[in-house]
């Protein structure tokens, strides 16, 4: 679990990425395992939602290989007045951001990275020697 100093700088990357782009409402930062690691969020309950986005990049991964579209970068869902969209964070993590019908997945995709990078750098920092 990250340390507070860790914890602050996470959701400091997660509410950044909110001001940022047009329609983010929420975000959630979780382990590969489904375990919540940080959240920006109100309406959604945070540890519900990593442990579906594990299982969501799981399906994504294992539909990208099957249908030979190799590293999967990420699994976007549209419903009715939201989209979902489930990164991952290098190895070990993945970023899954709530945003509503206007949500702006070009200006995503270009911030989505940099936060994405942050992120990582941020968990390694905080990685046991």
């Amino acid at each position: 679990m990250p340390s507070g100093h860790t914890s602050a700088s996470l959701v400091e990357t997660l509410t950044a990425l909110r001001e940022q782009v047009t329609g983010v409402s929420e975000s959630a930062l979780s382990t590969v395992d489904g375990l919540l690691l940080a959240a920006d969020a109100d309406a959604f309950h945070p540890e519900s939602v990593a442990a579906l986005s594990a299982t969501t990049l799981s399906i994504g991964r294992r539909m990208a290989l099957e249908a030979g579209g190799g590293a999967l970068r990420d699994v976007v869902i549209r419903s009715a007045g939201r989209h979902i969209v489930v990164r991952s964070v290098g190895e070990r993590a993945l970023l899954t951001v709530v945003g509503d019908e206007g949500l702006d997945l070009a200006g995503l995709r270009r911030e989505v990275h940099h936060a994405v990078e942050r992120l990582a750098a941020i968990l390694a920092d905080d990685a046991p020697a």
